[in-house]
């Protein structure tokens, strides 16, 4: 089996150097490192990997990812601060080989500083120092999709049913990793792996504008809903959620998170959805 990782990367080079040096400690080494970056200060400083490029944008950078992954059985998405357990890839590769029908792996993540400050390299490589892994590295369990953060891809599926990541979902993205492993979930099984293991440190530069991220918050769901990848029944208590909680924490914001920026976005995108001009592009023009 043939196992390539693939990152897309944008304005945090100092962060995926540290992550490109900690995937030496795998105990099975990947196949190939493929780094989609858009410009050459992206990955200044950067070794270890093959580098390509790709127009700005999380779909069309992994879209670049897969389309020059073509001698790979499989490729695991990482984002450019997550970092692995040393035994990740040697886990991920064994389910594949145990479960023919999976077609989307997700690992556990032990920390996620997404929904915090964020936390450093050397935090963030404490805590998965500290994680106790299971008693059965091989247990997985059925999940709804896979975590955009650690996520696999059984190649020869996503070849012979041409599935690509949405490029209407532009900049980060917000739930393109629902979309494309939903659409693969179709023609398999989705899987989380508890013994391939992770922890994504949540850094805050190199993301897109606050009010950018609200409007997808709230206009994405509705947008993956009409396409049928994402239920009526997930969309809107997602979009509701997020909006009531921007409104909420507006009043006394945390000091990484833009909340008034959100909830502009936020009324925007259901500004546009009443009036029939909601779309995911629209936060270019934002």
């Amino acid at each position: 089996m043939r196992i390539a990782i693939g990152i897309a990367t944008r304005g945090r080079p100092l962060i995926l150097a540290g992550v490109l040096a900690d995937l030496r400690r795998q105990t099975r080494a990947p196949d190939r490192i493929i780094v989609c970056h858009v410009t050459p200060d992206d990955v200044m400083g950067c070794e270890g990997a093959e580098f390509i490029t790709a127009p700005a944008g999380l779909p069309k950078q992994r879209n670049a990812i897969m389309d020059a992954a073509t001698d790979c059985d499989v490729v695991l998405f990482l984002d450019d601060d997550f970092l692995c357990a040393p035994d990740y890839l040697r886990v991920l590769e064994a389910a594949f080989a145990a479960r023919p029908d999976m077609v989307v792996a997700t690992g556990t993540v032990v920390a996620d500083g997404a929904n915090g400050p964020g936390y450093s390299l050397a935090e963030g490589a404490a805590l998965l120092a500290a994680d106790v892994p299971p008693a059965d590295a091989m247990a997985m369990a059925p999940h709804f999709n896979g975590y955009g953060c650690n996520m696999a891809f059984r190649m020869d599926v996503v070849r012979a049913e041409n599935i690509r990541v949405d490029e209407r979902l532009p900049l980060y993205a917000w739930y393109e990793d629902i979309d494309v492993t939903r659409v693969l979930g179709r023609h398999g099984t989705i899987l989380r792996l508890a013994g391939a293991r992770g922890v994504h440190l949540g850094s805050k530069s190199g993301r897109v504008t606050q009010v950018r991220l609200g409007y997808s918050q709230v206009v994405n769901p509705v947008y993956l809903a009409r396409k049928g990848t994402f239920p009526w029944s997930h969309a809107i208590p997602s979009a509701a959620r997020h909006c009531l909680a921007n409104l909420v924490r507006s009043l006394k914001p945390e000091p990484w998170a833009d909340r008034r920026g959100r909830l502009r976005g936020n009324m925007l995108g259901l500004w546009d959805l009443l009036r029939g001009r909601a779309a995911p592009e629209r936060i270019l023009d934002l």
